[in-house]
């Protein structure tokens, strides 16, 4: 279809994971279940974490930026999705969809900068025991926290502005329960060249940039572990880790198969199934994968059940 340039585009049309109605409200009891398990999760471990007061380390800290961050992650998406299910209308306004498209590439560039600190974090933990206060003091995790905040929001920014130089045809379906930047991209009418520049260079930069980070980090942690002789010594330090490097597997993995699929089969629809993966699965995941794994964690969210229940 040709680009109308007298027409303005108000509104698109979200196309969800699948058009059969009768698969509707299997889709939405549980989509609704993950979102209310998700937020329930997450909340748990920040008011674990904030109510016990052997809890207010880095580590704990930056897991409960985390998960702040997870239930603002899902926010953005799930319940527009349930809204249109149960309206069945699959429409989503311009300015709605630019706000959307905002506040996910934030989020998801802010899991990514929160997990890479949590990596510095164990580094030091593990690396460098006999300094660890006095190197992760409250001011630096402060700092860094902050930093990773004005990182993501800059970078949201400039993602959304190149959006809005856009133009797009009329009668847009977006292949997706979201507006996803690429499809945006791929969707619009106008020249791209420079959306895909800066697209792939944040990709890189904030992603591959990270990802580096987080595999040096534990590539001297294992260094460092393996001179340790005793093997129980070995355990709990690696015990340590084990959660926060669980989390990063799910969601580098899930995410770059996302992308890897949807390279391959050029499929939208598949593309938009897998996203289901580090969109919603991943964040109901994180409480789960720390408070099972940790004795702390599940100390402290079993004394915080006794005082709500007194």
């Amino acid at each position: 279809m040709e680009p109308d340039n007298d027409t303005q585009i108000l509104e698109f049309l979200l196309l969800g994971l699948s058009e059969e109605v009768k698969v509707q409200p299997l889709i939405f009891g549980l989509f609704l279940s993950t979102y209310l398990t998700t937020m329930f999760g997450n909340l748990l471990i920040i008011l674990a974490i904030t109510s016990d007061a052997h809890l207010h380390t880095p580590m704990y800290f930056f897991l409960s930026n985390l998960s702040f961050v997870d239930i603002c992650f899902t926010s953005t998406t799930i319940p527009k999705m349930l809204w249109n299910i149960w309206t069945q209308s699959k429409v989503i306004s311009y300015k709605e969809c630019i706000t959307q498209i905002y506040f996910l590439i934030l989020f998801a560039v802010l899991n990514i900068l929160l997990l890479t600190v949590m990596a510095y974090d164990r580094f030091v933990a593990i690396c460098q025991p006999l300094h660890y206060t006095v190197i992760m003091n409250p001011q630096l995790c402060g700092l860094l926290v902050l930093i990773s905040w004005i990182i993501s929001v800059l970078n949201s920014l400039l993602q959304s502005l190149m959006v809005l130089r856009l133009s797009f045809c009329t009668n847009i379906e977006i292949p997706h329960f979201f507006c996803e930047l690429n499809h945006m991209v791929q969707l619009a009418c106008s020249d791209t060249f420079f959306n895909n520049i800066v697209m792939y260079f944040a990709a890189v930069l904030l992603c591959g940039g990270p990802f580096f980070g987080i595999l040096c980090s534990y590539s001297k942690i294992v260094s460092s572990v393996c001179r340790i002789s005793s093997a129980q010594e070995k355990y709990k330090a690696f015990s340590t880790c084990a959660s926060h490097l669980t989390i990063v597997s799910l969601f580098y993995c899930t995410m770059l198969g996302v992308y890897l699929s949807s390279a391959a089969t050029h499929n939208a629809h598949s593309s938009a199934t897998a996203s289901v993966m580090y969109t919603v699965i991943t964040p109901m995941l994180n409480p789960f994968i720390y408070s099972l794994r940790n004795k702390d964690m599940k100390r402290a969210l079993k004394e915080l059940f006794v005082k709500g229940t007194i």
